[in-house]
């Protein structure tokens, strides 16, 4: 199927490794021109080569932090003068502070702050710089990744379930706002997705994937292919009629009918 993002312009963030990485791949296999944006320099240009190498689109990779309002206008600069707009918009964030804790567990100030930066305002301060780069040009796609636990709260899971609940809020009230724009915008919900070729080691050991496998009616964890491809479907043409909501990607593992 073709999804009709060819010659499209996509930004991803975190995009140096893990499923930032892959989602910027799975665009750029679509044929979409992607701009990377993390931390680390030397990483985002290995995966420009590696994406430009493998798919022949281009790729455009900027340094800097999420949470620094500098970085993120030099971002907005950089997309403006290498591409002169915006397209595809993918928000995706870190993980919350470890270890993970119960709730009442949860008492530590700076932990809800680093959290809060992390997992929420990161992406807002992201959006509300690059978004009117989206305007005017007739259509756009916003998805932001957040997490199945906020239909489904798990246990341990409160510094991610409040604010990626916040983000699901606010990427509410943007398809509210933008539609008549022709921009969608939309959030994809993981859970139980496979880590084992993380770098740096997988997130859950043998024994936890095996007690999360269990959580799911498919019996298995969930490829990053199978979200990375979310993606691509929510960012393509075909889509064109989805926004305001939340596609979770969790093999079943939530059981609420709506």
């Amino acid at each position: 199927m073709d999804l009709g993002i060819r010659g499209k312009v996509a930004l991803v963030t975190a995009s140096s490794a893990g499923m930032g990485r892959n989602i910027a791949n799975a665009l750029a296999a679509e044929g979409a021109n992607v701009v990377l944006f993390a931390r680390s320099a030397d990483k985002l240009q290995a995966v420009a080569a590696e994406i430009e190498d493998q798919h022949g689109v281009r790729a455009l990779p900027v340094s800097g932090d999420m949470l620094s309002s500098e970085d993120v206008e030099r971002l907005r600069a950089s997309v403006q003068q290498a591409f002169g707009g915006l397209d595809i918009l993918v928000l995706n964030t870190g993980r919350a502070p470890n270890p993970l804790r119960a709730t009442l567990e949860e008492t530590e100030e700076a932990r809800w702050h680093e959290a809060y930066n992390n997992q929420l305002w990161s992406a807002i301060q992201v959006a509300k710089t690059l978004l009117p780069l989206m305007l005017g040009r007739g259509w756009g796609r916003v998805v932001a990744i957040t997490s199945a636990s906020v239909k489904s709260p798990m246990p341990h899971h409160a510094l991610s379930t409040v604010f990626r609940a916040g983000m699901t809020a606010y990427v509410k009230h943007l398809a509210n706002e933008l539609g008549a724009q022709g921009i969608t915008a939309n959030c994809v919900a993981p859970a139980l997705i496979d880590t084992s070729h993380r770098v740096g080691g997988a997130a859950y050991t043998p024994a936890q994937t095996e007690a999360r496998k269990r959580l799911t009616p498919l019996g298995r964890m969930g490829a990053q292919e199978e979200v990375t491809g979310t993606v691509a479907f929510l960012a393509s043409r075909q889509a064109g009629f989805i926004t305001g909501s939340t596609v979770l990607v969790e093999g079943g593992m939530v059981g609420a009918l709506i």
